[in-house]
């Protein structure tokens, strides 16, 4: 693992429950890509959480990997409680059904081939990456198919 890529993702929701986006921005050796998209219907975290899935997917080796996000609740679920659900069967310490299962097993199985640092960096607050991530996010619900009536 010899490259360096820096991510920033960030999801974004129109109502929580409601349409959603995210956005990732990838740079690496002075190249950047950005990726993004939507969907009718779904959560703000579910929206972080794919950022950070289909950021670590789009790269094709195995890389290290400076992770950006403003969402404690990805930051906070990867470092911390990740590790715990999976040894209680997905189920919180409360011994409930871990919300949104199907993406943080996703996100676990992404992380596998990289080394990654993960970073927490404050929404909204000028920080270039970020902002950049943020409007990706944007685009992608402002890009969702629009209903034929």
């Amino acid at each position: 693992m010899t490259k360096t890529v820096v991510i920033y993702t960030d999801g974004a929701c129109r109502g929580n429950p409601g349409p959603g986006g995210w956005g990732a921005l990838l740079s690496c050796d002075g190249r950047t890509r950005e990726l993004f998209g939507g969907e009718r219907e779904t959560t703000n975290n579910r929206m972080e959480l794919t950022a950070a899935i289909e950021a670590l997917s789009a790269l094709k080796r195995g890389c290290r990997v400076e992770l950006h996000t403003d969402s404690t609740y990805v930051r906070q679920g990867i470092m911390s409680w990740l590790a715990n659900w999976k040894r209680n069967g997905w189920k919180t310490a409360a011994k409930k059904p871990v919300k949104n299962a199907d993406l943080w097993r996703a996100l676990d199985a992404a992380c596998e081939r990289h080394e990654i640092e993960w970073h927490w960096v404050k929404g909204h607050s000028g920080n270039d990456g970020n902002e950049a991530a943020d409007a990706l996010a944007n685009r992608g619900i402002d890009e969702l198919p629009r209903a034929r009536g």
